[in-house]
């Protein structure tokens, strides 16, 4: 399920809460959030960036045991394969 991120769309007519944006859990399937579940101003989903970073968790160890390559950008259209 993705995490959808919020925030007023009016924040002069808003609680502290969608004036400063939240976070909601919600499926697929579920209708879309029109309002602050905590003052019932409108609100609009926010497009936000996906977390991606470096692996601290061992993924390029086993991305690497399952036999994938991790590339390395050396120059323009340029790659070296680090494994």
């Amino acid at each position: 399920m993705p995490i959808y991120e919020f925030k007023a769309k009016n924040p002069r007519h808003s609680c502290p809460t969608c004036r400063d944006g939240f976070e909601r859990l919600l499926r697929l399937s579920d209708p879309p959030l029109t309002t602050c579940p905590d003052c019932g101003a409108p609100v609009k989903k926010c497009i936000s960036a996906p977390n991606v970073g470096t692996s601290v968790s061992g993924f390029d160890d086993r991305a690497k045991s399952s036999g994938f390559h991790k590339l390395k950008k050396t120059g323009k259209g340029e790659y070296e394969k680090l494994y």
